[in-house]
């Protein structure tokens, strides 16, 4: 290596050097608020390779796998196919991730979860993202909101002939649930309700309303985005539906009580 060489490496890692410095301040004084997404995955390939300049391999990893979840997501393998991103640094994002996905875990079993669909997706995503089939999850909650069990009910097509709304209330009552929030994944990474969808969901918020055990989302995983019931306002549609039915029904029943009665009097009048 030429003298020239030399001196342009060691300017180079300098250079490196003072960027990192400066995002390690950056990051200490205000969290990851105002980092761009290579930059925070950059500040993580820092951790295992500190001598060395990460930005390039960075910005390579948010280019092919488009956003910090993607890179944080990539199988290892797919990750190491980028230069300058080895098997230490991608144990490092590996470990990362999934340190963030027990933290969610924790944080959403300590919290109310209703009407918090987002929490619902980053807690499950990762879970739920590569399957090739549907699989039908259940979360029981408790009084307070709290998830106490979770539970794989189904595997297949999920549609209205395959769950089993008993089935469903059945464990729900076993586990002690007061509601219940459902999640299954599109594996075509389309997350739109199909008619089943919609009909399964109605069916279960109808069989959850006669056993007082309240429906508060049926949430469907695609590739990186969902759909929320509740966030679309259906869950409080089929309720709505059901109370109708239910006051239908009571109508009924006091008029047909009302004609038997009236019927029952017409037969023993003697004129």
């Amino acid at each position: 290596m030429s003298k020239h060489e030399e001196t342009s490496e060691v300017l180079s890692r300098e250079t490196a050097f003072g960027h990192r410095k400066r995002l390690r301040e950056k990051f200490v004084k205000s969290g990851l608020a105002g980092f761009h997404d290579y930059e925070i995955i950059e500040l993580l390939l820092s951790l295992g390779t500190p001598r060395k300049d990460c930005k390039p391999a960075a910005k390579e990893a948010i280019k092919r796998f488009k956003t910090l979840r993607g890179v944080l997501e990539a199988p290892p393998e797919e990750l190491q196919q980028i230069p300058g991103i080895g098997p230490h640094n991608s144990f490092g994002l590996k470990l990362v991730q999934e340190v963030a996905r027990e933290f969610l875990k924790e944080k959403i079993s300590e919290k109310p979860v209703y009407q918090s669909a987002q929490e619902i997706f980053d807690y499950l995503y990762h879970s739920l993202r590569d399957l090739k089939k549907e699989v039908f999850k259940v979360l029981h909650l408790n009084s307070q909101n709290q998830i106490v069990q979770t539970e794989d009910l189904f595997e297949g097509t999920v549609k209205s002939s395959a769950v089993s709304p008993r089935e469903v209330i059945t464990r729900a009552i076993k586990n002690n649930a007061v509601a219940l929030i459902f999640v299954h994944n599109h594996p075509s990474g389309n997350p739109d309700p199909s008619k089943s969808d919609r009909e399964l969901t109605r069916d279960l918020v109808y069989a959850g309303s006669i056993m007082q055990i309240r429906v508060l989302d049926h949430i469907i995983i695609g590739d990186n985005c969902y759909f929320s019931f509740a966030g679309q306002g259906l869950i409080e549609e089929y309720s709505l539906d059901f109370m109708n039915l239910k006051m239908r029904g009571v109508s009924e029943a006091k008029r047909q009580l009302y004609r038997a009665n009236l019927s029952r009097d017409s037969s023993s009048w003697r004129p």
